[in-house]
């Protein structure tokens, strides 16, 4: 990706984690407090990678690993950063949407951007509406991204 232009609804290729990591920081620039972004794809398919850029491009502080034995962690906004905090969330271990639940995510929603890793399908309750970003690899070791905004029905 050697832009940062976000193109919605198409797949874009992500050669390097380089371009997974622009491509959240451009999904950044689109996102508010209140936003919920659901990631979706296998393991090794760049969602943490994606959340690094996110946090960049939201310009928060704190190294962006991936969550899965604390579940949830917050990283709050640098001086000069976009004011805005980030959740990010591993629901891979979690039990449901009870689990989730329990996190009182929707508490943290209204005033940070939520990102939940391994999301479809469990977190999409948590808002009217989110950005679903499917991420693959193929066999040729490129990685491949879709980002939808998604209504509620």
């Amino acid at each position: 990706m050697s832009d940062t232009t976000l193109v919605w609804n198409t797949e874009i290729e992500l050669p390097e984690p380089s371009d997974t990591e622009e491509l959240g920081a451009a999904l950044a620039a689109q996102l508010r407090a209140g936003d919920l972004v659901v990631l979706s794809g296998p393991l090794g398919a760049g969602k943490t990678v994606l959340v690094r850029g996110l946090a960049r491009g939201l310009g928060v502080t704190g190294p962006v690993t991936s969550p899965t034995f604390v579940i949830a962690r917050e990283h709050r906004p640098s001086p000069g950063g976009a004011g805005v905090p980030l959740v990010h969330v591993d629901a891979y271990r979690l039990g449901g949407p009870d689990e989730l639940d329990d996190l009182d995510l929707d508490t943290e929603l209204s005033e940070a951007v939520v990102a939940v890793e391994w999301g479809e399908g469990v977190a999409e309750r948590l808002a009217e509406r989110h950005v679903l970003v499917r991420l693959w690899r193929r066999p040729d070791d490129v990685r491949v991204a879709s980002v939808e905004r998604v209504e509620a029905a």
